[in-house]
């Protein structure tokens, strides 16, 4: 008995000195229905994926900032500009004035040409030529440790050949009908050309298309699923209900989903609903207590921040290689555990 106890002993004690699994962390920043998602590797390499919005006294350039220190970065390796809307680039010079970038990527030349948006990409343009300025296309990786970060969306253009896992015939499909536009051809719009990611780390995935529209995920799902199936979702446009068809979303059946709605932007009742529905689905978290959908909300603990309540909580996750999630709720402080 003693022996065993020894050896039962000894087991704890080499068990307490191994090294923790490193994990691919997150934070997703509240910027009010703006997009500012943090990623930090398990290797240290550090990236940010859009930059919320301009103004407000630099609310959301510091609200990065707070975010990048939490997780000790004081410099970006990456800065992804999905798209050229406001609520995504127009804050990326506030935003690299506090915490620089070493690497930007885009999808090239903006589609839209109005002047707004063309002043907006010409700031953008001259912050960048200070770091090297790559533009990524459908099938391109970024280099970001262990973690294998493809480029599926790009300026209009979709992944072609699919991915390990992927390319089955996709029966959601039938059940998606194109959407026609009226006042705004959202097939042409900088939403349209958003640069889509999907993240791979170990048996952990993760796909995040920015604010790719409902035809568009159509082009890149339908007649077969080049991806397959995620465990985490971003869902599309902030949870738009001219994203997040049915021909994207029940394909790739996620079983965590995050949000990054505003109080009163997007959050629709359909694609609430669609994601609670979904078979498998373990979370649905939100960054804002949706007044779009007062009756599809999520419960409390899921949301970080509610109701006319002070806003700029985060949401952080942490994946690790054998597909686990764990999701920080800034707001209370609490910790949910989503295994594979």
């Amino acid at each position: 008995m003693k022996r065993i106890l020894a050896v039962f002993l000894l087991l704890a004690f080499f068990a307490l000195c191994l090294p923790a699994a490193k994990t691919l962390d997150m934070y997703v920043v509240d910027v009010e229905g703006g997009k500012a998602l943090i990623l930090i590797s398990p290797g240290g390499q550090s990236m940010l994926i859009d930059a919320g919005f301009p103004g407000f006294n630099d609310r959301d350039a510091i609200r990065i900032e707070e975010a990048a220190k939490a997780a000790g970065i004081f410099k970006f390796d990456y800065l992804v500009v999905t798209h050229y809307d406001s609520d995504h680039v127009n804050n990326v010079p506030a935003t690299v004035a506090r915490i620089p970038a070493a690497v930007f990527a885009d999808h090239g030349t903006p589609v839209v040409k109005d002047p707004g948006t063309l002043k907006a990409v010409a700031a953008y343009e001259e912050v960048a030529a200070k770091g090297k300025h790559i533009v990524v296309k459908p099938g391109d990786k970024i280099p970001f440790g262990p973690v294998d970060v493809l480029v599926v969306t790009s300026g209009g253009e979709m992944l072609r050949t699919p991915v390990k896992g992927g390319g089955i015939p996709n029966p959601f499909c039938a059940e998606t009908q194109p959407m026609s536009w009226g006042r705004v051809n959202e097939d042409a719009s900088e939403n349209a050309a958003s640069v889509g990611l999907l993240f791979t780390y170990g048996k952990f995935r993760m796909l995040d298309l920015a604010d790719l529209t409902w035809n568009k995920e159509i082009e890149l799902m339908c007649p077969t699923n080049p991806i397959g199936t995620v465990d985490l979702f971003m869902v599309s446009h902030h949870g738009h209900n001219i994203s997040n068809s049915p021909a994207l979303v029940n394909a790739i059946q996620p079983r965590v989903t995050v949000m990054n709605n505003g109080a009163k932007k997007m959050g629709t009742p359909e694609v609430l609903q669609r994601l609670k529905s979904l078979p498998g689905m373990q979370a649905n978290y939100q960054l804002h207590w949706s007044a779009n959908a007062p009756n599809d909300n999520p419960p409390e603990e899921f949301i970080a921040n509610l109701q006319n309540s002070p806003d700029g909580k985060w949401l952080k996750i942490s994946a690790q290689d054998d597909g686990t999630i764990v999701v920080t709720n800034a707001r209370t402080g609490g910790t949910k555990t989503f295994k594979k």
